[in-house]
Order: C-alpha cells, then structure tokens, then sequence
C-alpha cells in the first residue's frame, strides 16, 4: 500500500471485542467507515450534520486482511488513501494501525460508487469531489 497522508485516532471499546478478547471482525469496517467519514470531512467533501443522503457514494465492495490481533486499549488510528478514481467509482486503501509503534494491524480497500441516493442510481463522480481528492492524493485528474 502506498504512504497514506490521513489518519484517524479510533479508541478500542470493550464492546468492540470478541468472546476471546480481540477486536471483532465486523469492526475492522466500522472503523474503516469511521476515518473514511472524517476524510471526507478533511478534504471538504461532507460536513458534520450534514444529511448521509447527499455524501454521494455507495460502498460496492470491501476486503481486509488481518496482520494482528487488536485488544482492548490498544492505541490504533485508521488511515486512508483514495489510490484510484474511476468513471464512477473509487478504489480506498485503508489500514488500522498502532499509533505508537507505527505496526499495521490490517490492511484493507474499499470500492466506492458515486451514488444519487435520490434517483437512486449511479452517477459519474462528481467533478468536485475528484478535483479535491485528486488535488489531496496527488493524482491525475
């Protein structure tokens, strides 16, 4: 995965674990979710109270790769990289990591679509949200 510039601090809740004391699996995209929201919100693409309605994507596809057990109070953040922008869709490269040592718990992507939840179809990605994405990443536009 290529250098990620964001990060997200993320606190490990007790009622984030499972039965033998790691984080859940199903977690691993809620924080995923929780810093891709808050890299939207840095690049000015989604503010706070603002309606999920109108944020413009769909996820369509998702993976993780576990590398390291999380437990509880470990100190993590989530990073997050768009390494690709479609027609209508985008590649997100993600990862949990310790945010002392640096050490990748887990690596994964998602595969967003933009979305008019309105219409309820799919639509180019908006000329905005490439423009600042690309401009943040360092990718051609």
């Amino acid at each position: 995965m290529s250098e990620i510039k964001f990060f997200h601090p993320i606190e490990v809740r007790y009622g984030d674990l499972d039965p033998q004391g790691h984080l859940n699996n199903a977690k691993y995209l809620t924080y995923f979710e929780q810093a891709r929201i808050r890299y939207f919100i840095e690049l000015d693409l989604f503010q706070v109270g603002q309606s999920f309605m109108d944020v413009g994507v769909i996820m369509a596809e998702a993976g993780v790769t576990f590398h390291a057990p999380v437990e509880y109070g470990t100190p993590v953040k989530a990073g997050v990289k768009t390494s690709s922008l479609g027609n209508k869709s985008m590649r997100v490269e993600q990862n949990i990591v310790h945010a002392e040592s640096g050490d990748v718990l887990a690596s994964g992507y998602v595969i967003l679509v933009a979305f008019d939840y309105h219409a309820q179809k799919t639509i180019p990605v908006p000329d905005e949200m490439r423009e600042k994405i690309s401009k943040f990443e360092g990718l051609q536009v």
